[in-house]
């Protein structure tokens, strides 16, 4: 009896075959070694395939007004292809479902990545000290969110997006080391340092409930040792140690 050859699907082939080359790449660079120098790409949001693999949480998932979008912006003369995160945060509480006490909030994140034949696709940001994003703000109040494989799946890492030019395109940087930890938008204690081997999924939300629209543009998300390329921010994430 002859036996069957062991296929695997397209996708799965295709993703397992990045991994690797992955994996090679660091093993041939010695990155586990010495310090990275060239950026590692996690969202490059100037991809319509990639705004596609990503979701949009808002109040209106529990019956909340607040509207929320993600598109893709093709790139022109003054401004390269991004998302557009956009809507707008209404604070207007639902009639019909007394439970709910607080709206007026909007996020986006990527979804879980598919598998490969290695197991959970993670992303390893270990060997890297900051967090890098390529941003256009209206300057309202975001935060950068990070979920990671801990035994808490509802908690986040979270950080303040400070944008020091509001209207202009600008590099921010974020210490992974400064990321607070979180859950359903309460600090928590202990504070434990984000589990960077493990990264799930990254994303943005705007939670300042402050009603009216809000526009935020994203050309992409990276890690990186580099300091030169950006503006770091410093200090904490900003986050409020109890609900309001």
């Amino acid at each position: 009896m002859r036996t069957s050859p062991f296929l695997l699907a397209p996708g799965l082939a295709r993703r397992s075959l990045d991994e690797f080359k992955r994996f090679a790449k660091i093993a041939l660079n010695q990155e586990g070694l010495t310090v990275p120098t060239a950026p590692y790409p996690l969202l490059d949001l100037r991809d319509l395939s990639i705004i596609e693999a990503c979701k949009t949480m808002s109040d209106a998932d529990i019956g909340g007004f607040s509207q929320v979008s993600l598109e893709h912006r093709p790139g022109t003369d003054v401004a390269p292809p991004h998302a557009r995160f956009y809507g707008s945060i209404s604070t207007e509480l639902p009639t019909n479902r007394p439970h709910v006490q607080r709206t007026g909030y909007a996020a986006w994140r990527n979804r879980d990545r598919r598998g490969t034949v290695f197991g959970k696709s993670l992303w390893d940001v270990d060997p890297y000290t900051y967090l890098g994003l390529q941003v256009k703000s209206d300057g309202r109040k975001y935060f950068v969110n990070v979920q990671t494989e801990t035994i808490v799946p509802t908690d986040l890492h979270q950080h303040r997006l400070y944008a020091r030019r509001p209207g202009e395109w600008e590099t921010v940087l974020i210490k992974w080391s400064d990321f607070v930890r979180t859950n359903h938008g309460v600090v928590v204690e202990p504070q434990m340092e984000i589990l960077k081997q493990k990264v799930r999924t990254i994303g943005i939300g705007l939670i300042d409930r402050i009603p009216g629209p809000f526009d935020l543009a994203i050309g992409s998300i990276w890690a990186t040792n580099n300091p030169d390329n950006g503006q770091i921010v410093e200090g904490g994430g900003e986050v409020e140690s109890k609900a309001d």
